[in-house]
């Protein structure tokens, strides 16, 4: 075993001498859960210590386990049980990325992040990623095609405005333009993963306008994706692109344009 990595001893540490990682891989702590987290802490203590590394007399620096120590600042204790660990910084920031994927209740762009720091920081391939993670490289390779998507689209991620399911089937539509449609459309008409791969495969090379009503937005602009599946339909078969125009009223035309006689005939 690399005596670099051993653990060399648990101590309870002043909480004031601990400085936060400054490879954390998770940004964002949801106040409620440091709280319920605080409150178990209360009840039963602190069932398993924060690990940190000694930077120097009386100063120690976080590897993992932010919100043990939130929540413990959050009581007011003055210290905490640490695993005190030697470490250089590339091994830190790679048990820190590890300790979070494996621990944490990561949304899927954390950790898409997360192994792309892995990769890139620590200079692994995605297949050595994978095996430092238990995981197939298809798995790593899958999560880190997210972060290709939109930011609009990453952030609904995060925010769970759609799945994972919907994420990788809106990865597949090359127009940015048609994966933002399509995006406001699964959230505005819920529609599913299956619909969604669907509806990637009808409008790869075609446009595709979001549908939802909206406000401040032309009529003429609002066509539900049925009609649209219509229109394409009819396009492929004709080999020219048709247009639908309607009012309020629900009155309309479809427009198929020509360029000679032998075409209109």
């Amino acid at each position: 075993t690399d005596e670099k990595n051993l653990v060399a001893s648990i101590s309870e540490i002043a909480i004031e001498e601990i400085q936060i990682n400054p490879f954390q891989p998770r940004v964002n702590f949801e106040k409620e859960k440091i709280y319920e987290l605080a409150e178990s802490i209360k009840e039963l203590g602190i069932i398993q210590p924060i690990t940190v590394r000694k930077l120097g007399y009386n100063k120690f620096q976080l590897i993992s386990g932010e919100r043990r120590l939130k929540a413990s600042k959050e009581l007011g204790l003055k210290s905490i049980p640490s695993f005190i660990r030697i470490a250089n910084d590339e091994q830190m920031l790679e048990m820190a990325l590890v300790e979070n994927i494996q621990r944490e209740n990561l949304n899927p762009i954390e950790i898409a992040i997360s192994f792309q720091r892995l990769i890139k920081e620590c200079n692994l391939t995605q297949e050595e990623c994978g095996n430092k993670l238990g995981k197939k490289r298809s798995t790593i390779t899958n999560f880190l095609r997210l972060l290709k998507l939109p930011l609009e689209i990453q952030d609904g991620l995060k925010k769970d405005k759609i799945s994972i399911g919907h994420a990788r089937a809106l990865i597949n539509i090359k127009s940015e333009k048609n994966q933002l449609n399509i995006f406001n459309d699964i959230i505005d008409n819920g529609f599913s993963v299956r619909e969604v791969e669907q509806i990637a495969k009808d409008f790869s090379d075609r446009n595709y306008n979001y549908s939802a009503k909206r406000k401040k937005i032309d009529f003429d602009d609002i066509i539900p994706f049925g009609h649209q599946k219509k229109l394409f339909d009819l396009s492929k078969s004709l080999n020219v692109e048709i247009k639908l125009k309607r009012n309020k009223k629900g009155n309309g035309k479809i427009i198929i344009p020509f360029t000679d006689d032998d075409k209109l005939s």
